[in-house]
């Protein structure tokens, strides 16, 4: 006598062949594996198109608020420590009675405030820098598509590259006796380890790998991003005060 429809396979026209099995086995790990890495994948930031930036023609209060009644946080200078270029911030929003929100240098990082518009320019940047700190490297967006991808030295363990939203001070040109020469890009970001770093306040940047060297796609700094002098060269001819700086751990 034959045997139940679940006996010879559970339903109608199915039957539990070996190669039906191993087809079954496969699909059930691939699947598996979807489901793993769909949970651990960190989705690419959304980098939009542009970004709009102030020109400081004169120094500024910042304020916590969008009033002259405010709290004063800091005052920003009109010209950036190192070279003396006109400070440039991402701006952040608008208020009415001529105010913008933007985005600090210094500590804390991620620091954010308004100022004044007057005495200022805005203008847009089509820029966007991203360390990918996991990955070890460098993407480059023009108007939020990647322009390039630079393998990248990062923080080691102990030292690591801090994570936030940050932008370019300065771009600065080193002699070649200098380490990291032949340019650095200057980071409103600064080291959650290090207070102060060489005679400096810790800053982070990115720089090239003259005198200090390094392998790009290592994680062996204390805290900036080293790329190859070509990478520098390429950056340096393109990105200028302002640009903001999206660093993701």
């Amino acid at each position: 006598m034959q045997g139940s429809r679940a006996e010879r396979g559970g339903r109608a026209g199915w039957s539990a062949t070996p190669s039906t099995l191993r087809r079954l086995v496969l699909v059930t790990v691939l699947s598996v594996l979807a489901c793993t890495w769909s949970g651990t994948a960190k989705a690419a930031p959304t980098i939009p198109p542009t970004q709009e930036l102030v020109t400081l023609y004169s120094s500024q209060a910042v304020r916590s608020a969008p009033s002259a009644s405010a709290t004063s946080l800091v005052t920003i200078a009109a010209l950036r420590p190192i070279t003396g270029v006109r400070t440039v911030l991402p701006v952040l929003g608008h208020a009415t009675g001529g105010w913008l929100r933007v985005r600090l240098p210094g500590r804390p990082n991620g620091g954010t405030g308004w100022i004044r518009t007057w005495a200022t320019a805005v203008a847009v940047t089509p820029w966007h820098i991203v360390v990918d700190t996991v990955r070890r490297r460098v993407l480059v967006y023009r108007a939020g598509r990647v322009a390039r991808i630079f393998r990248a030295v990062v923080g080691k363990s102990s030292t690591p590259t801090p994570a936030g939203m940050f932008f370019v001070e300065e771009a600065v040109r080193l002699l070649p006796g200098d380490i990291g020469a032949p340019f650095a890009l200057a980071l409103s970001a600064r080291s959650d380890v290090y207070q102060e770093f060489d005679g400096g306040p810790g800053q982070i940047a990115l720089h090239g790998l003259t005198n200090i060297g390094g392998v790009p796609g290592t994680a062996v700094s204390h805290g900036c991003v080293r790329l190859g002098d070509g990478a520098m060269r390429w950056l340096v001819a393109r990105i200028g005060p302002g640009v903001p700086v999206t660093i993701t751990s």
